[in-house]
């Protein structure tokens, strides 16, 4: 669906939104705006990541902007973010995209009727900037994710899936963190020497804030597995000292009762009367001496 945001009646430019386009459609649009056919083959590849070049006479950008929706275990670029693409020229910007996307509005209500745009770099900045807002919600759910794994993980019973939600929450981090880092390329575009402003440079400011915390977020992610794994580890070590302190009990006794379960016939012990309750007494003895003894050693 192809949709005018703003035209050359009322602007210095005019603004192409493109949802969703059919073959017939993109066929049209490439052919009636000379598109680049790399470029379309660029945008129609799903797992496209981040860039800026230029092609003939305009300048083509690939941004990923979070998507609204995810499921639980979404883990790759395409289920974690949706692609826009830009087709900047000297009087006309073209946006493409797959999924519905409310930036167009939102910057046409918010920044163009309010403020104006001069060209379309600076409009084109204002893409960008709306495309890097939609990393900060998401930065506030994983945020509160992370503070709920870390209270099951210290203040409750641990179950068998905190390690798979541990997975998918880092693999989340890590996929947002490096798509947020090839943006690089982008923000140094927009906000080049020759162009910068006020808005680039906050543009340039939000994108710097998002670089910041998603890398928080990835430390906070790699030391969150490291202490699982620590946990694990040290409530293996406590189970295996239990399991050792009890053996340590038994070795003698099953020494003793070793002993005494060999059927010799002359055992001076068998014939004794009061041979099994001096034995009893002595397994009793032997364990309150080892008890004793752990206690004093600070094992118990």
């Amino acid at each position: 669906m192809l949709q005018s945001i703003t035209d050359h009646s009322e602007h210095p430019f005019e603004w192409l939104d493109v949802s969703d386009p059919d073959q017939e459609e993109l066929a049209n649009l490439t052919s009636k705006y000379a598109l680049h056919d790399s470029s379309i083959k660029d945008w129609l590849q799903a797992d496209h990541l981040p860039k800026y070049e230029h092609v003939g006479s305009y300048a083509f950008i690939i941004f990923r902007i979070h998507a609204e929706k995810t499921a639980v275990e979404a883990d790759t670029v395409p289920e974690l973010t949706d692609k826009v693409a830009i087709f900047m020229f000297e009087d006309r910007v073209i946006t493409l995209h797959k999924h519905e996307w409310s930036g167009p509005q939102q910057i046409k209500e918010n920044r163009i009727s309010q403020h104006g745009c001069e060209n379309t770099h600076q409009l084109v900045n204002e893409i960008v900037k709306v495309c890097l807002s939609s990393y900060e919600d998401p930065s506030a759910r994983l945020t509160r994710d992370i503070e709920y794994y870390e209270e099951n993980m210290f203040l409750k019973t641990r179950k068998a899936s905190l390690l798979k939600g541990l997975y998918y929450l880092r693999r989340k981090v890590e996929v947002t963190r490096r798509v947020i880092m090839l943006s690089h390329d982008i923000i140094d575009r927009i906000d080049s020497p020759e162009q910068s402003n006020t808005y680039t440079r906050d543009t340039r400011d939000l994108y710097v804030k998002l670089h910041s915390i998603y890398d928080t977020l990835f430390e906070n992610m790699n030391q969150l597995v490291m202490i699982y794994f620590s946990i694990s580890s040290q409530r293996t070590n406590d189970i295996v000292r239990v399991l050792t302190v009890f053996s340590v009990f038994f070795m003698p006794l099953t020494f003793i009762v070793g002993i005494y379960g060999m059927n010799f016939k002359f055992m001076p012990e068998l014939d004794w009367k009061y041979g099994y309750p001096a034995v009893m007494i002595l397994m009793a003895a032997i364990t309150g001496g080892i008890y004793i003894w752990f206690k004093k050693r600070g094992w118990l």
